[in-house]
């Protein structure tokens, strides 16, 4: 396992819940597979029905039976759907997006994206429900007027999630008229500030590319920005999987990030294609797995030896 560093803002008593919950998110690497599930808002449906999108992603389900058979860290999405649909799929590790906003109001500016329940809310339905809630995630619009009034609800999140051994999570966007939210600098200034809030993880932009590897060693700015909080990069919208597991092996590899934060990738695909997609970025992610052998296991060629109820599903390769 690699060797967790628990922040001080964690109590004595509760290190233990911690250190527990960042080896279950982790697989015990120190790196996350986030899947994002919270895109129901945030994008509302253009996203879930469409050419190129399965069938079954027009329901909310088909995001809990991805989270629910794929070897993910975390699922983040709202309270509401996980109190919904939690009791089908109640050995999925959560995580609670506790604020977000639609796409259509554009004028980032002056939007305003303010809390939807509090920390004491989600510790409340986790001891009601019995569900593997990990931790709680806040999206931050860096840039906008209403910034510093995001940036004290996330540092009293931080605080609040760490005092009751939760991982806190931050989504980092810096985003405005004159900000050009694909550079560098921009979004290694955007982590710098979830470190500063003593985040665990960052969700942040990548700028994709035709060229992995050089755009990775650029990103090494950013990772380092961070400090010990780890960077998850953002998975963007649909791409050819394997496109996609390129990009992840240079981020991890190269870039040296902490994971990567993947939704349309995963829901827009049917369930058997998502789940080998998941495992193949988890193989990456977790596990430090080569490419090629990643590859093979999206394309059916190679299986993985797994153990329901493990803190790690996979107990070997191939």
């Amino acid at each position: 396992m690699n060797q967790a560093i628990v922040p001080l803002s964690v109590p004595l008593k509760k290190r233990a819940d911690y250190r527990k919950n960042l080896h279950r998110a982790t697989l015990g690497s120190g790196r996350l597979l986030l899947f994002a599930g919270d895109q129901k808002v945030e994008h509302l449906n253009a996203d879930f029905v469409g050419a190129n999108v399965a069938a079954a992603d027009a329901s909310p389900e088909h995001l809990f039976q991805i989270a629910a058979a794929a070897p993910i860290g975390v699922f983040a999405t709202q309270l509401g759907l996980i109190a919904r649909y939690g009791s089908k799929y109640p050995k999925v590790p959560y995580l609670v997006k506790i604020n977000g906003r639609s796409n259509l109001y554009k004028d980032y500016s002056a939007v305003s994206n303010e809390a939807w329940w509090s920390v004491a809310d989600v510790i409340n339905f986790k001891e009601q429900s019995g569900l593997n809630i990990l931790g709680v995630g806040y999206t931050i619009y860096l840039g906008g007027q209403d910034e510093d009034r995001m940036l004290k609800e996330a540092a009293q999140l931080v605080k609040d999630a760490h005092t009751h051994g939760l991982l806190a999570v931050i989504w980092m966007y810096p985003r405005g008229e004159k900000i050009n939210e694909n550079a560098i600098k921009t979004i290694a200034g955007g982590a710098g500030v979830a470190a500063a809030l003593g985040a665990d993880f960052v969700k942040t932009k990548y700028p994709y590319s035709k060229t992995p590897a050089a755009t990775a060693k650029k990103f090494k700015e950013v990772v380092l920005a961070a400090g010990e909080t780890k960077i998850i990069c953002v998975g963007g919208s649909q791409q050819k999987a394997e496109d996609l597991l390129k990009q992840a092996w240079e981020q991890v590899n190269t870039a040296q990030a902490g994971g990567m934060a993947v939704g349309r990738n995963l829901h827009q695909r049917p369930l058997d294609e998502a789940v080998r997609l998941a495992t193949a970025l988890a193989l990456i992610i977790n596990h430090e797995a080569t490419l090629a052998e990643a590859l093979a296991v999206y394309r059916g060629k190679k299986k993985i030896k797994t153990q329901k109820n493990k803190s790690s599903k996979f107990l070997g390769l191939f």
